[in-house]
């Protein structure tokens, strides 16, 4: 029993709901867990730094950023999940081998690439997002360390979402809960007894990260019965690496418009000071979790559609894709009653400032109801993604973010501002933005879908 829980699983067999479920679960745990990294960085620093509000906010204005520098590995993790779940639905030994192989290269120089790239400049940056000078330090601190350790963040997803795309979420997951305690201890250590304030968060969490991902690279490495695992196919070879940049790089471009909407937001944000800073960094902690659900079921039928697309069975992976929306549009609607009726207890466990408290959950009751939306739009993109169809999902996302979010929250300052000052605006226009672009990205998602250009984009 033991063995068939941490053994890849073929998903082209059997009932599709059950099989998405059974694979759902473990990774909502795993991204559950995940998610901890950051909300126990700011509940830490919330509760032990000396200024425990500023301190929240240093850490929220440097994760924009941070997702900016990961969006390299996001799109090496997307390429690769897409091959090996297609790979291991046709049972192609060797090209599965080859691009676990070529994936571990790939990290390993683009790790070296940001660093080199992205150090020197990191101070520019916060200066011209208009940081506040009372966080800019702390701000500083937390990026460096976390851009040092860039490498333990990005094996990690890189080879969970390997792992995964073999059909195994349970394996991630334990070494997911591993990292996570681990990571909690280091939190408390560093800063509650060392006092090293949000330098002290940044080194617990790549720390826990470098030894989660070992321990996927362990796995992998013990995995022979599935592919062939040694240098020999850590050599790059051009086929392989220039498909998982083709499927990759959508989903990266994807991250990356995402992530540049939320830079350009952030300075936005930064302009309405510190107190609306550190209301939204609570929020977004709480929506991190919110959001769970929609990433893991999506991520679910990214393997499921890559699995049985590799096999050819076409019908299938619609019966998959209406099954597995279904259940995530369900689960996020229970999530949004548990928001409305708990929001403030959420909220509190951040912060014992009632104002803080206050101004939270009123932001979160804005994006509420978006999350239904958000269900729609994961379980869709997973499936085309899955199929092979990853440029789809980055065209609707670059409309609904650059298109619509942007320049809506900057509108909505803007006509909303007596003086004419972007900062005297109503500060609200951050949610409201983003509530549109969660509606507008279902719509779109579901009409492209219908469309059914996905079905021909599988890899050769």
């Amino acid at each position: 029993m033991l063995k068939r829980l941490f053994a890849p699983t073929d998903m082209t067999k059997g009932a599709p709901w059950k099989g998405i479920l059974q694979f759902t679960l473990p990774m909502l745990i795993g991204n559950i867990a995940q998610q901890f990294y950051s909300t126990v960085d700011t509940i830490v620093v919330g509760r032990f730094a000396e200024n425990g509000d500023n301190a929240i906010a240093a850490v929220g204005s440097a994760l924009p950023i941070i997702n900016m520098m990961l969006v390299l590995f996001i799109g090496i993790s997307a390429g690769a999940s897409v091959m090996v779940a297609q790979y291991f639905g046709a049972k192609n030994r060797e090209g599965l081998s080859y691009t676990v192989g070529n994936c571990i290269t790939v990290t390993a120089i683009a790790s070296v690439a940001l660093i080199i790239v992205v150090a020197p400049f990191l101070r520019q940056v916060l200066e011209l997002l208009n940081t506040p000078e009372t966080i800019i330090d702390g701000c500083y601190d937390y990026l460096f360390i976390s851009l040092v350790g860039i490498a333990g963040m990005a094996y990690y997803n890189i080879l969970s979402g390997i792992i995964r795309g073999l059909g195994d979420s349970v394996s991630a997951l334990i070494y997911l809960l591993i990292a996570t305690v681990l990571n909690i201890g280091l939190d408390i250590l560093f800063v509650a007894k060392f006092h090293m304030d949000v330098a002290g968060v940044a080194l617990a969490t790549i720390i826990s990260q470098f030894v989660s991902s070992a321990f996927c690279l362990v796995k992998l490495a013990k995995m022979r019965n599935m592919f062939d695992f040694g240098w020999h196919f850590m050599k790059p070879v051009s086929k392989y690496v220039k498909t998982i940049v083709k499927l990759g790089l959508p989903s990266g471009l994807t991250q990356a418009i995402f992530s540049s909407a939320m830079i350009v937001v952030q300075s936005l944000t930064n302009s309405f000071g510190e107190m609306f800073i550190a209301a939204n960094v609570v929020t977004m902690r709480v929506d991190g979790f919110a959001m769970m659900p929609n990433f893991s079921f999506g991520t679910a039928l990214t393997t499921y559609a890559g699995q049985n697309v590799g096999a050819g069975d076409y019908d299938r992976v619609k019966k998959g894709a209406k099954q597995g929306t279904l259940m995530a549009v369900l689960c996020s609607a229970a999530i949004t009653v548990v928001i409305l009726i708990f929001g403030k207890g959420l909220m509190s466990i951040f912060t014992e400032t009632t104002a803080l408290v206050e101004r939270s959950y009123y932001l979160m009751k804005v994006l509420a109801v978006g999350y239904i939306a958000m269900a729609v739009t994961q379980s869709l993109s997973g499936i085309m993604r899955g199929a092979g169809d990853t440029m789809t999902p980055m065209w609707i996302s670059l409309i609904t973010t650059v298109a619509v979010r942007v320049p809506l929250a900057y509108g909505i300052a803007y006509f909303t501002s007596p003086t004419g000052v972007l900062a005297d605006g109503e500060p609200l226009c951050i949610q409201i933005s983003l509530l549109s672009t969660w509606v507008l990205g279902a719509v779109l998602t579901f009409l492209f879908y219908k469309m059914g250009k996905w079905k021909g984009k599988a890899i050769n």
